[in-house]
């Protein structure tokens, strides 16, 4: 309140007089009540002594000057009732001068009334926006409410006031004229008689200096009960006033708050259906850059959040990380800002598995949806709330490891709506004090870790969330977050949970500690204090608002400003939060695109310097390139003749079951030395093979051949390429075929049929035929010989010439196995037509030899040597057989069954022979007309399996080059989206 003394002046002399505040004023002597203008030239008298009194009014008040303070009580007597009588009328005079100049007091009052008025109003009217811009939005009503109001009158009153305002070289105390009225309105209300000590006091209260009123009237002599009273009564009245001013600026805030909730209410609606309208006119325009300007930035930052650059460019663009203790309400936080329950909830357990960024921006509807995805959920409905609460948490769960509990994978959503704020939030699981049971070993230090990679970033802007309703020395993060800012240059606390806490702190002091930071030794850009809800799940974001707006409306920590109004609700710091995030953004961005700028220099030169002929292809590319490459390989196998077909199959098909001919069949049948007894034979177990093992050994030969041809295109082609890149993913897509491939089974069935009917045939039609069977025979018997005496050679040693010209020796057993050998060889000259195995008292014979020459054998050494050299007797003897055959073919053609030289041998091979030729005829024929394709289908859906699975190109296509590809194609995009983000944020300005 604004102080005011007492002031009078004269016209005729012309000449201001002060008081003891200073003030001057300057009012003709005429309008001066009679008393005031004597009184005036006594203060002008006793001002200017040298200069003489310019009327008799002056001069005959001249001497009041020097009375007495306090009149002197009157003598005893007649004549003194007379004279103090005389004296009391010249108080009371003196005592309505003194009232007279209460309108001096009511005209400075009105002055600084207006001032602050003016004040109050340029104030408020800076504080609220401009809304010139949103003129349509307002309703009529709102226009109709300012006509009644003459703003014009009131303009041209508050400069008038102004200028009277600049004449007062200090203005009144308003304050103490309020107490100066509240005590005397005490006195005149006691209806206590006001003698002279009252009438001493009250001359004294209008005289007493203007800093100290109340003071002098409380010292000033009067009864004893009066002066009890007063004292009460300023103590009392003081509180209520201080009570009722608190009160009634609160009524007035909220008065406001809701007048502007309604404005804003309103406004989200109008803007609604305008995004709604398909006309482009100016504003929809404008609405239209501010929605694609947040969107362009999360799209960035989506980029940044897969880039991994080997230049030290890191993302050091600004985001808001939401970090908090597990179950301190940074979920709820995010939800009431993005005003929609769209994370999962659970009671205690960790729910924020791993960083979801929820990228916030104003839209005709309230939906949500995520980056790598069309779906758009309505979060009007509760179901699809539900649905993206549940997909959410499928994602959080998919993304954690086998073994981990937290997982450092990015989940991207967006969320827009009519009225939401726009900007970049991580939301980061909860910092916990201890692992408990179900969690990994390492989780605690995952999440610091994840938290300080996300705070680390210079330009981030920290959201640290404190449970208000817990004890403050338990909070983890508070810790967490000096650490990463020191300073507080981009840290902002907010305090949740505050109706908790007034309801459970016995000092609710400590929460004005809190939020002046005085508690904690973290330093924040600002503080808030917040309500989420009542601690149910099920309530709505719009209860939530109103159960806020109630708690602070009667809390007393705002009643009592222990916090600040703009301290308060989620509102008001989603609003702080954005302005913060776009100021961060406007500051660092260019130096950001400046940065990647220079990193692309880099990689383009270091591509020139090390691939000058090479096109930057990179990864996805690459596969593309190598995709094409695999399927062109595919189609060349039906490009393969059929001869080559059989001949490859025919070839393998022999090496696969030869030795089960030759052991299993042939040798057995032909040691028989019988006719009869070799075709019988043979024919059993012709049957019994054909029906048990051959299909199956020819689907494995040509699975293999296939397998081999289609390898060898690949090195082909690789050789005329001469890349190597696409070495690992060739391989892994062979191999994953082959895999998936499986034989048609009904193609067994009907080569068992096929074999078994070529296996039965036995009749050789012409020559060429029998000659062929012969060459057969005879290849396949030299190779078998051949094979026998590397296994003789092997058991007995090295001969004489290799030992004198290797310089080896024979082992002991060596040296045992060539003197059985020797001994057996005499045998079989002696009987050339010895059956296959030795009977037991020749073994005896031989084992007795050998000892009478000193050769201790044993008998198993002594057979199994025999088998050897008797094999190799037998396929000598079949070779010369076999040449003898050869004329064989007139004999076999005329039936001769008495003719000496018999050749079912011959006959033998030949059916093998044919029975491989229709077996290779019949796997080609598969081949060409299903299995081929049916690779190729394979490969496809293979090579679409990986080119859906970014973890798996990565691991199959490699090499310094693909890197190097991949970092150049993210800069240069990321650097175009900044480029475009930053001329759309300059043509926002």
């Amino acid at each position: 309140m604004l102080r005011v003394g007492r002031a009078v002046a004269c016209m005729a002399c012309k000449n201001m007089v002060s008081n003891n505040m200073g003030v001057r004023f300057r009012m003709p002597l005429q309008k001066l009540h009679p008393l005031s203008r004597a009184v005036h030239h006594r203060y002008n008298a006793s001002a200017n002594p040298q200069r003489p009194p310019h009327c008799s009014a002056a001069r005959h008040f001249t001497s009041m000057s020097r009375l007495p303070m306090r009149p002197p009580k009157p003598p005893p007597g007649g004549h003194g009732g007379w004279r103090y009588q005389q004296h009391r009328n010249f108080w009371m005079l003196r005592l309505a001068s003194r009232l007279l100049k209460l309108r001096y007091i009511v005209l400075g009052s009105a002055v600084g009334g207006g001032y602050t008025a003016k004040k109050t109003y340029e104030e408020w009217k800076d504080m609220l926006p401009d809304m010139s811009a949103y003129n349509w939005v307002i309703p009529d009503f709102v226009w109709e409410l300012s006509d009644q109001i003459d703003l014009d009158k009131l303009t041209k009153i508050l400069p008038e006031l102004e200028e009277i305002a600049k004449l007062l070289p200090e203005l009144p105390d308003f304050d103490k004229i309020g107490e100066n009225f509240t005590f005397l309105k005490s006195i005149l209300s006691t209806g206590v008689s006001v003698g002279s000590e009252g009438a001493s006091g009250l001359r004294l209260l209008l005289e007493a200096p203007g800093d100290t009123p109340v003071k002098a009237a409380t010292e000033a002599p009067v009864t004893a009960t009066p002066e009890a009273s007063d004292k009460q009564f300023k103590k009392s009245s003081d509180k209520e006033k201080v009570d009722q001013l608190q009160e009634e600026l609160l009524r007035t805030q909220m008065k406001y708050q809701r007048m502007l909730e309604r404005l804003e209410k309103e406004n989200k609606d109008l803007r609604k259906v305008v995004l709604q309208k398909d006309e482009k006119g100016i504003h929809q325009r404008k609405i239209k850059v501010c929605k694609s300007l947040i969107d362009m930035y999360s799209e960035v930052l989506d980029i940044l959040s897969d880039f991994d650059s080997n230049y030290n460019t890191q993302d050091h663009l600004p985001r808001v990380v939401v970090v908090g203790d597990q179950s301190a309400g940074k979920t709820s936080v995010l939800e009431m800002i993005a005003q929609a329950r769209i994370f999962p909830r659970g009671s205690g357990e960790m729910m924020t598995r791993s960083p979801v960024k929820v990228t916030l921006s104003e839209g005709p509807h309230h939906v949500a949806m995520f980056k790598d995805s069309s779906r758009e959920f309505d979060l009007g409905k509760e179901e699809d709330l539900a649905a993206l609460r549940h997909e959410i948490e499928l994602r959080m769960r998919k993304s954690v490891k086998e073994g981990q509990t937290v997982s450092p994978e990015t989940i991207s959503l967006s969320v827009k709506g009519p009225g939401i704020q726009r900007m970049v939030l991580v939301d980061l699981p909860g910092v916990i004090s201890t692992v408990t049971a179900g969690m990994a070993a390492d989780t605690k230090e995952t999440i610091f870790s994840i938290s300080k990679n996300y705070m680390q970033n210079p330009n981030a802007i920290i959201l640290c969330i404190q449970d208000g309703s817990v004890d403050a020395e338990r909070s983890i993060v508070t810790d967490l977050v000096s650490q990463m800012d020191p300073q507080g240059k981009r840290t902002i606390f907010v305090l949740t949970k505050v109706d908790l806490a007034e309801k459970n702190l016995a000092s609710p002091n400590r929460i004005q500690q809190i939020v002046e930071g005085k508690l904690f030794p973290m330093k924040a850009l600002g503080y808030f204090a917040v309500v989420t809800g009542k601690g149910s799940a099920g309530e709505s974001i719009d209860s939530i608002k109103d159960y806020e707006e109630d708690f602070f409306q009667n809390s007393r920590l705002l009643r009592d400003g222990m916090l600040k109004a703009h301290q308060v609700t989620t509102k008001n710091l989603s609003l702080a939060v954005s302005d913060c995030f776009w100021k961060m953004v406007r500051e660092s961005v260019e130096q950001q695109a400046d940065a990647f700028k220079a990193s692309r220099f880099n990689l383009e030169t270091e591509w020139k310097n090390n691939y000058p002929r090479l096109r930057e292809l990179d990864r996805n590319e690459l596969f593309e390139k190598a995709k094409n490459e695999i399927l062109d390989e595919v189609i060349s196998l039906s490009q393969v003749t059929p001869k080559h077909w059989e001949a490859i199959l025919q070839k393998k098909l022999w090496e696969r079951v030869s030795t089960h001919v030759i052991e299993n069949i042939y040798l057995p049948a032909a040691q028989t030395m019988n006719s009869g007894t070799f075709n019988t034979t043979v024919d059993i177990k012709l049957k019994q093979w054909t029906d048990k093992q051959l299909p199956h050994k020819a689907l494995e030969v040509a699975w293999e051949t296939l397998q081999e041809e289609f390898a060898r295109f690949m090195a082909e082609y690789k050789g005329k390429d001469q890349d190597d890149i696409f070495d690992k993913l060739k391989e892994a897509v062979k191999d994953e075929s082959i895999k998936r491939h499986k034989w048609n089974e009904r193609a067994m069935d009907s080569l068992r049929v096929i074999q078994h009917n070529a296996l039965e045939d036995r009749s050789i039609t012409d020559k060429p035929q029998w000659d062929a069977a012969i060459q057969f025979m005879e290849e396949t018997l030299q190779a078998r010989l051949k094979d026998t005496d590397s296994v003789i050679n092997d058991m007995v040693g090295p001969d004489w010439k290799q030992r004198w010209m290797s310089w080896k020796n024979r082992s002991p057993e060596q040296h045992t196995r060539n003197e059985t050998r020797n001994e057996l060889e005499r045998l079989l000259k002696l009987h050339e037509d010895h059956t296959a195995y030795l009977a037991n008292d020749e073994v005896t014979t031989v084992r007795k030899n050998l000892e009478g020459r000193g050769v201790e054998v044993d008998p198993a050494l002594i057979k199994d040597t025999w088998h050897q050299l008797y094999r190799r007797h037998f396929l000598q003897k079949a070779l010369q057989h076999c040449n003898l055959c050869r004329r064989g073919f007139y004999y076999y053609q005329r039936h001769f069954v008495d003719s000496e030289l018999e050749c079912n041998d011959v006959v033998l091979f030949w059916r093998i022979q044919r029975m491989l030729l229709i077996t290779a005829n019949t796997l080609r024929q598969q081949l060409t007309n299903t299995e081929v394709r049916r690779l190729e289908k394979n490969v496809k859906e293979v090579l679409e399996d990986f080119g859906e699975d970014n973890e798996k190109k990565v691991h199959l296509i490699t090499g310094r080059r693909v890197q190097l590809a991949e970092d150049l194609k993210k800069v240069r995009e990321i650097q175009e989206k900044l480029e475009a983000f930053i001329e759309a944020l300059h043509k926002e300005k």
